[in-house]
């Protein structure tokens, strides 16, 4: 189907803010939503909206053809995105992607996994077109290391499994090749980096990177706990730990051909990632 106009939730975020730039040459209408006036995004247009508010919600949703619908970071995330998929549709919406997460399923034993698989299950239930995305593991969630890293060291409790993480540039370009393209309708892609990788490859990567020796440290889930109490709230960081149980089980290591086969070219490796960042982990 033809778009001529995208909404972008969550334009500033990580993967949103990517995902507007490799829209923005697209020749695409680009409306980037965002919860702050002051934080505009330059040369696209910009819909000041937020989730818990669906009369702006439904402003921001006029004249769209194709919505891009980023999970929030909130307890409530998924009954947001209910709101909003219904919000499309009955604004004319005709093209919903999702962006969910690797493995969601309804009888998972990680909060955030059946989140998504509630709201992918509700959007399925609409009728209105739409492709889901599963990203996994995101690497630059690893920049949240990087004050430990700068001393030389982080830890998780994931021990010695692999995870196929995925670079959040790539999942910006496979949203924006399903955003453009035709024949996403109904499909779900799973997107993961090339290869699965330790947490102990990970640190030899951005000790390469930084020329640095940077070492990982298994932790306990109660270490973990303790270190980020008060840091993220406890909702989120029970949440946390339930993903890093999940890797470390090996649920998460599969690698899927998403990525290449949608944006046509190979995905970013952990190394691509680590020189890409390194001044991050100075």
């Amino acid at each position: 189907m033809k778009t001529s106009t995208v909404l972008v939730t969550g334009a500033t975020g990580t993967v949103g803010s990517a995902l507007v730039a490799a829209l923005r040459p697209t020749g695409l209408t680009v409306r980037a939503m965002t919860r702050d006036a002051a934080r505009a995004v330059p040369g696209v247009e910009n819909a000041v909206a937020d989730l818990r508010d669906p009369e702006s919600i439904a402003h921001a949703l006029k004249g769209v053809d194709a919505v891009f619908l980023n999970s929030p970071s909130a307890e409530d995330a998924a009954e947001l995105q209910v709101r909003f998929a219904g919000l499309a549709r009955d604004a004319g919406v005709r093209h919903l992607v999702v962006l969910s997460q690797y493995a969601a399923r309804a009888d998972s034993p990680v909060r955030f996994l059946r989140w998504h698989a509630a709201v992918e299950a509700h959007v399925r239930g609409l009728g209105l077109e739409h492709t889901v995305l599963r990203p996994n593991l995101f690497m630059q969630g690893l920049l949240g290391f990087a004050p430990t890293i700068a001393r030389g060291w982080f830890a998780a409790p994931i021990g010695g499994a692999a995870v196929s993480a995925v670079d959040t540039r790539d999942v910006a370009d496979a949203a924006a090749a399903v955003l453009t393209g035709a024949g996403h309708e109904g499909r779900t892609y799973t997107l993961t980096g090339p290869a699965a990788v330790t947490h102990t490859e990970i640190a030899r990567a951005i000790s390469a990177a930084t020329g640095r020796d940077i070492v990982f440290r298994d932790a306990t889930a109660e270490q973990f706990t303790a270190a980020l109490e008060g840091v993220i709230p406890a909702w989120q960081l029970a949440g946390l730990v339930e993903d890093y149980a999940h890797y470390a089980r090996g649920e998460a290591a599969e690698v899927h051909s998403s990525v290449p086969d949608l944006t046509g070219r190979p995905a970013r490796g952990i190394a691509d990632f680590a020189a890409d960042h390194a001044a991050a982990f100075a």
